[in-house]
């Protein structure tokens, strides 16, 4: 009896202890495949190698962009603003003489913006601000402009060309001196003037392209207005008044003119 009593005993105890270890090993397998459904993605760190790898090199043209059928000469980087591969005499052998001839350029493309404004305004002007003042105006009977072709420069006073000729030559050495003396980082024409410039990168990019782009048309308009005063004998204003004039007043001179019937 006792013999039975301690097997039913034991086969209880058995069932017991397994009953109550079960449950945690199933839910310590659940929490285990829980983690890691939920563990996020690791990322694979750089290696050595990949931070050393080197940034692409961008590859310069080998035809000029200006001149599609020529080299684009090996001085023209597209370092420089509005730097489109044009010199077809290969004038720009080095750095050097790159930036010689690109501070020239500026100072021309500057000149010659303000010529091109100077020039319409004082054919508009001069007679008016001349009686005003008691004065005989400069331009001519066709209301032309002294000029190496149109002539009349004798009635501009030597005391305008000295203070003009001196002017220009002190501009011309600080911005020489200015040159010399400046950090690598110095642009053609910098006399260090920020008014209205941009402070960023892109913003001066911009300004710089804008200027050069405008000064470049200026120098073919100054040309322009020489040639066209000296072949037809007329200044610009009275050639092409629908620029200088209202239209009302443009279509009274087209018809005086027999432009207009």
């Amino acid at each position: 009896m006792m013999k039975s009593l301690c097997t039913a005993f034991g086969l209880f105890m058995a069932a017991s202890t397994a009953t109550a270890f079960a449950p945690a090993q199933s839910s310590s397998l659940q929490t285990s495949l829980r983690m890691a459904e939920e563990q996020p993605e690791m990322t694979p760190l750089s290696t050595e190698e990949d931070a050393a790898a080197p940034a692409p090199v961008e590859t310069l043209p080998a035809i000029s962009q200006s001149m599609p059928f020529m080299a684009r000469p090996a001085a023209l980087d597209g370092t420089l603003a509005g730097d489109v591969g044009f010199d077809p005499l290969g004038f720009a052998k080095s750095e050097s003489d790159l930036m010689n001839f690109r501070e020239a350029e500026v100072k021309h493309a500057r000149l010659a913006m303000l010529a091109a404004a100077g020039w319409p305004v004082s054919e508009l002007l001069d007679k008016k601000i001349a009686s005003a003042f008691g004065m005989s105006p400069i331009l001519d009977n066709t209301d032309r402009v002294p000029s190496l072709l149109n002539g009349g420069l004798g009635k501009i006073s030597p005391l305008y060309w000295v203070g003009t000729i001196g002017l220009a030559a002190a501009i011309d050495i600080i911005g020489t001196m200015r040159s010399k003396n400046a950090s690598d980082e110095y642009l053609p024409g910098d006399f260090g003037l920020r008014f209205g410039y941009p402070s960023d990168e892109a913003g001066q990019k911009r300004m710089q392209l804008a200027e050069i782009k405008n000064g470049r048309l200026a120098m073919i308009a100054i040309f322009g207005f020489a040639i066209q005063e000296f072949v037809y004998k007329q200044g610009v204003v009275d050639e092409t008044p629908f620029f200088f004039f209202p239209l009302v007043e443009s279509m009274h001179k087209y018809a005086n003119s027999g432009y207009i019937q």
